[in-house]
């Protein structure tokens, strides 16, 4: 990490500055930390008084923050009193040696966030004088006040000033000076027969990128350019009059991101416009009056040579381009005319190489050894090496031939690669004929005024500056002078270009030149009553996603009552860097945006999958809307990409400093394609559906990765205590807890699997949970070093009415940006069927001891723990990326929202109570809940005040576990501390006792059921989880109740020996035993106990299904198992089978009642094979005969969506209906009744009685496979 500049926090107009104010700093070492990547562990210096950060390629940086009540000057930053020691190579640890800086290095800035205010500090503790390695004990840190006489500097509402006139679009190549004749503005579609050549404008940015950085001015318009039109005097655009301007192109060095090329687009598109008003057209120098003091006869020169081919890691924004493997040597030429040889030149050189082992490259120029480049060997996290020369030498000609030899040191699979060399020579100004672009560093510190003399100019016609684009102002050489002078002031630096008019450059016509007006800057705000409508939400997109994005947009309108805009990304380019792709761009937009919404802006959703590619160079590329890249681009823990660049809006931020925080939330819907784009919305929408509402809400998921190593422990802990942080804040909230090493861990030909654990998640999530919150080891195939989730798992989810908010602060899970390999969280948030509505996710790997703080932080704003107001699950994620606990941390940048950003947790509303038990008042209640008793429960819905709903009318549904139970983990890997080994004791929540459903009416209920014997004898508090659905309104409310005792049997129970009655279907109940289903069938039980059915888990009492007779393919249904409604007896299972063989299958079903009787029922069923013939069969009509209404029904073999057309005619075979439909629209049932008829004909009219023949034919939308039969109806 090098802070070589600080950023400076703009005001609209003058600072003063007062006395200043100092902060110690005094650093507590203590014992060294060891910090966990995915595969390797680094033990580093720590300290405990600060916040310790750590990154393998930028070594350990303190960072604090501490509260003022103004604003800092950051140029008047220093640090002072600096105490310090000597130290050893072994006292750094795996810190590199070659990573430390040689000064103190350190970074203070402003760090704010809407109301927050504070100031951060970034500081280095260790650097080498004179090397030497120093360790710093304390320090203080001083800082003066900035003070203005005028609030902050904020974009104001304006319009656009492509509003207005005609525009069109055009390309220019490399920077230098165009022309645009009479024939290319038609070409472009300029009528120039009826316009004043005085009208034309040009506008355009350059190909330069726009400023990352909030705090530099620059404007949102596109930048007039000044030009000028030779023959315009004359009002006319006669045949021989033409436009000649300065573009800036592609070729334009960024300080920021290290290149010469612009990282966004290979395109750089001006904008002509032709409207009311003159145009910006350059003016004469005006020179000074005075006799120059200085002669300028030299200038700098800057050449470079930079391809992007290749993104060495697949991350970050810097590209390569030469690669160096067998063809190991490279020559890389250089001629710079009138060279002055006596001057240095300063030479760049920037090279990385990928090895396992060091490698080197030498570096000559013209033949002489000038440095010798060494590679580390790479090792997980840093996927690459780098190093460069940056500095002057001396060259003895004008031909520069930069040599650059690979050594790889014996190993053939290494390979280096070349991001760019760059030459700034020393030159004699002198004019060759082509177009010369000429600046002097060296005036900058002169006083006075300098003459350019500029030899060899005869076939010279001007000389622009062009300093200014706006104001550029020239000089002619009237006189073909051979030697042409300007002079001009000194004390800084102007650029300037000598051209020749025979040596102009040729834009490129656009093949759609023509821009339509547009006037987003107003447009945005103006709502459909054409007033002024501060908006709430921005959806950015691209074209072929907008019906779509604004599908989205209605949703949150309707639902959340927001005010939603959607814009496409074409229209933002346009507007805000004439029509050149750029993420600042983008980000400008959304500031303009929040700037002039009085506060409202508090969510943007970035609409499109993103890439690592952002010009398309890869196949199958996916940046639909770009994201932000960091320019570091080898680390997996530091490289990283994020949107939250375009979320923060301060004018202090925007290179993504650690002081950089969060003012509105920000979430990406992955879609890569319209049709996922559609997907995706149809989930959101579902979520909001009635469908949607159920007991599931009451649920969350917590699971843990087992302990392999002993540090692993604080795994298991830390997703203990946040089970547990949530259990006491939010009771209602029931927790399942599915900790890996509490499971029998078995040995495989693949490794250590848990396949229990696997079975627990998959069913968990399809039983439903609100949130799923993972903390342990991950990668983009899955979770887990025993693979307990993976891709396979998350594509094949079925909760599609039970999303959940998935957490998985874990390595990569979630690494969308390479298209070429789709992870398993882009598996689980695409998931039709199920899987997750959001995602709070990474893209890279992240420290566990990161992971840790942040997990716990999280859950504070994600459940609301400690506030009544509920956060959307992006907003919770910038809170707690804002708040103090993580706001020092560098890896936050790490984790994303995936998902709407509007979007809440379907949390129920508070409060369902229950009154009595077995008619006693709650609070006078002192006996248990016996085994084998009756069991009364009353209660009711209330208001906030605790009055009882009574318009309250809906459904009830509850759960009754028995007492926790206490566990432990097995230590299944024998992880040993201390000598003992790592063990886990936690609680989890009893055996599910009772599920039923209840009426609720006037916001009363009342339900019963019969405890079951199963009970754990012990007496001690259960827990009663109540969930309730309002009728005809989506209103859904929870409670719970844990002060009910249960305990004990029921000595008086009448005596039942007989177990429940069983009927077995699979897909839907009108299914036949041995009948046909798809390959991922439903199997349907209904049962019936005059007792009630036993789910509470006793050992070999079970509802259990045996799947062909395999015991080892055994499945467990208590979880799935749900009491009819205002009845205990009753009661039905609907349980999902996945990817099953083709041919006939059994099933030996097995369930108890609560007397612990059991009994037992068989079902088979023949999956039909793909490959097979379409079969229908059992065709028939009901009722038959019939009067005007009849059920055509047939069995079939497929699970595609169906095309049924039935046609049906008279004994002599007159055609007298037709009817088409579709059927087995979910793929699941084997038996279609979907098509009806009313016995009227093609006009409406009813048909005679008697017989008719009709023809059924189906055909399979997915394979095309058809079939038909033929049958009889008679209509009376």
């Amino acid at each position: 990490m090098k802070f070589n500049h600080l950023v400076v926090f703009l005001f609209s107009i003058n600072f003063c500055t007062v006395a200043s104010q100092e902060k110690v700093i005094n650093i507590n070492w203590i014992d060294d930390k060891t910090y966990l990547s995915e595969l390797k562990s680094f033990n580093v210096p720590y300290f405990d008084n600060y916040t310790h950060n750590f990154e393998p390629d930028i070594g350990v940086v303190l960072t604090t923050q501490w509260k003022e009540d103004f604003l800092i000057d950051p140029d008047l930053v220093s640090i002072e009193k600096i105490n310090s020691i000597n130290i050893n190579v072994a006292e750094i640890g795996d810190l590199d040696i070659n990573s430390l800086p040689t000064k103190i290095d350190f970074k203070l800035n402003n760090s704010l966030s809407k109301n927050s205010q504070t100031l951060y500090l970034e500081f280095n503790p260790f650097f080498k004088e004179d090397n030497i390695l120093k360790k710093v004990l304390s320090f203080s840190v001083k800082y003066k006040k900035l003070t203005a006489k005028d609030n902050q500097k904020l974009s104001t509402l304006s319009s656009s000033i492509l509003s207005q006139g005609s525009w069109y679009k055009f390309e220019v190549g490399k920077s230098g000076v165009y022309k645009l004749s009479k024939n290319f503005l038609n070409s472009m579609g300029v009528n120039t027969n009826n316009i004043d050549p005085r009208s034309i404008k040009i506008f355009g940015n350059g190909g330069g990128m726009l400023p990352l950085s909030n705090s530099s001015e620059f404007p949102y318009d596109p930048i007039e350019n000044a030009i000028k039109f030779v023959g315009e005097e004359d009002g006319v655009i006669n045949s021989e009059d033409y436009i000649i301007f300065y573009a800036n192109g592609q070729d334009t060095f960024s300080e920021e991101s290290n290149t010469n090329l612009n990282s966004f687009t290979d395109n750089t598109f001006y904008l002509l416009n032709v409207s009311a008003g003159f145009g910006r057209r350059v003016v004469n120098l005006e020179e000074p009056d005075v006799d120059e003091n200085v002669i300028i006869d030299e200038y700098q020169n800057y050449k470079f040579h930079e391809v992007d081919n290749y993104n060495i890691a697949k991350i970050g924004r810097r590209w390569f381009g030469e690669r160096f493997d067998f063809e190991s040597i490279k020559n890389f030429e250089f001629e710079f005319d009138n060279l002055i040889t006596s001057k240095p030149i300063n030479l760049k050189v920037f090279t990385a190489a990928v090895s396992e082992i060091p490698t080197s490259m030498s570096l000559k120029v013209n033949n002489l050894d000038i440095d010798n480049f060494n590679y580390q060997s790479i090792n997980d996290p840093i996927l690459a090496s780098e190093d460069y020369f940056n500095n002057q030498i001396l060259v003895s000609n004008s031909l520069i031939n930069v040599t650059l030899d690979y050594n790889n040191n014996g190993n053939p699979s290494s390979y280096a690669y070349l991001d760019y060399i760059s030459i700034e020579a020393t030159c004699d100004l002198s004019f060759n004929g082509s177009q010369l672009i000429f600046y002097n560093n060296d005036v900058a510190n002169l006083n006075g005024v300098g003459k350019y003399v500029i030899s060899n100019s005869n076939s010279l016609d001007e000389v622009w500056n062009i300093s200014d684009i706006s104001n550029i102002t020239f000089k002619e050489n009237s006189n073909s002078d051979i030697n042409f002078n300007i002079k001009s002031n000194l004390g800084f630096t102007s650029k300037y270009i000598a051209f020749s008019r025979s040596d102009l450059l040729s834009p490129v016509p656009n093949s759609s030149a023509e821009l339509a007006n547009q006037n987003l800057k107003n447009d945005i705000f103006i709502s459909n009553n054409n007033d002024f409508e501060a908006i709430d939400y921005l959806i950015i997109t691209s074209e072929e996603m907008l019906s779509q994005a604004n599908r989205l947009a209605e949703i949150n309108r309707n639902i959340n009552n927001l005010n939603v805009k959607v814009v496409d990304l074409k229209t933002i380019y346009n507007e805000f860097n004439s029509s050149n792709p750029d993420v600042s761009a983008i980000r400008n937009f959304v500031k303009y945006v929040y700037d002039n919404s009085n506060g409202n802006l508090k969510y943007l959703c970035l609409f499109g999958d993103a890439s690592y590619d952002y010009k398309d160079r890869i196949a199958n590329n996916t940046n639909i809307v770009p994201s932000w890249h960091s320019l570091s681009s080898f680390s997996l823990s530091s490289s990283f990409i994020s949107d939250d660049f375009f979320g923060m809006m301060d004018f202090n931020e925007g290179e993504m400093s650690s002081s950089d925080k969060l003012d509105i939330a920000v979430g990406r819907i992955l879609a890569d394609t319209p049709q996922r784009a559609k997907d995706l919305v149809d989930k959101i929408e579902s979520y909001y559906s009635e469908e949607s509402f159920g007991s599931w809400r009451n649920n969350t998921i917590v699971i843990a990765d087992d302990v392999d190593e002993s540090w692993e422990d604080i795994i298991q802990s830390t997703s203990d205590s946040l089970a547990t942080l949530i259990e006491i804040n939010k009771p209602s909230i029931n927790i399942k807890k599915i900790y890996a090493d509490a499971y029998v861990q078995e040995s495989t030909s693949g490794g250590e699997r848990y396949p229990e654990v696997n079975n627990a998640i998959v069913e968990g999530i399809e039983v439903g949970a609100l949130v799923v919150n993972y903390f342990g080891h991950g990668g983009e195939d899955g979770i887990a070093r025993e693979r307990i989730f993976d891709k396979i798992d998350a594509t094949e989810l079925l909760n599609k009415n039970k999303l959940n908010c998935f957490v998985s602060v874990t390595c990569e899970f979630t690494k969308f940006d390479n298209p070429n390999r789709e992870t398993a969280g882009e598996f689980l948030y695409w998931n039709k069927n199920g899987g997750a509505i959001g995602l709070i996710t990474t893209t890279r790997q992240i420290f566990v001891s990161v992971g840790v703080d942040f997990n716990i932080t999280l859950q504070q704003y994600l459940f609301s723990l400690n506030s009544n107001s509920t956060y959307s699950m992006a907003e919770a994620l910038r809170l707690t990326k804002n708040d103090p606990t993580i706001s020092n941390i560098i890896q936050r940048r790490l984790v994303f929202f995936i998902g709407d950003p509007a979007m809440k947790l379907a949390f129920p509303e508070p409060n369902i109570k229950i009154t009595s038990v077995n008619n006693i008042p709650l609070n006078d209640l002192n006996e248990p809940l016996k085994a084998l008793s009756l069991v009364n429960i009353k209660g009711q819905v209330e208001g906030i005040g605790g009055e009882v709903l009574n318009n309250y009318n809906g459904e009830l549904t509850s759960t009754v576990f028995d007492k926790n139970i206490s566990r432990s983990t097995l230590a299944n890997d024998n992880v040993y501390q201390n000598d003992e080994p790592i063990i886990l004791d936690f609680t989890t929540l009893g055996e599910t006792i009772f599920k039923g459903k209840a009426s609720i009416s006037n916001g009363l209920f009342e339900f019963n059921f019969v405890v079951p014997r199963d009970i754990g004898m012990a007496v001690d508090n259960g827990k009663f989880s109540l969930y309730s659905e309002k009728t005809n309104f989506k209103i859904d409310n929870s409670g719970n109740e844990m002060n009910i005792l249960i305990g004990g049997i029921n000595e008086n129970a009448e005596n039942d020996n007989t177990g429940p009655d069983i009927n077995l279907y699979m897909n839907d109940e009108s299914f036949i035993d041995g009948g046909i289903t798809n390959e991922n069938p439903f199997l349907i039980v209904k049962l019936f106990d005059e007792n009630g059915i036993n789910t509470s888990s006793g050992i070999g009492h079970d509802i259990t299904a045996v799947l062909d007779g395999d015991n080892s393919n055994t499945f467990q249904l208590n979880d799935y198992y749900e009491a009819e409604l205002d009845d205990y007896q009753n009661g039905s299972i609907k349980y999902p089978l996945r990817d099953l063989e083709p041919g006939l299958h059994t099933i030996n079903f097995k369930a108890w009642d609560v007397f612990n009787n059991s009994s037992s029922s068989e079902i088979q069923f023949l999956v039909h094979d793909q490959n097979d013939k379409l079969i229908i069969s059992n065709v028939l009509n009901y009722p038959n005969p019939f009067v005007n209404y009849t059920e055509f029904w047939f069995n079939h073999n497929s699970s595609d969506v169906l095309d049924v057309l039935i046609q049906i005619f008279t004994v002599s075979g007159k055609l007298v209906k037709t009817i088409s439909q579709q059927t087995n629209l979910s793929g699941s049932s084997s038996l279609s009744r979907d098509v009806t008829w009313n016995g009227r004909d093609e006009y409406g009219d009813r048909l005679a009685k008697g017989v008719y023949v009709y023809k059924i034919r189906v055909r399979s939308l997915q394979t095309n496979k058809k079939t038909q039969k033929i049958q009889k109806l008679v209509i009376l």
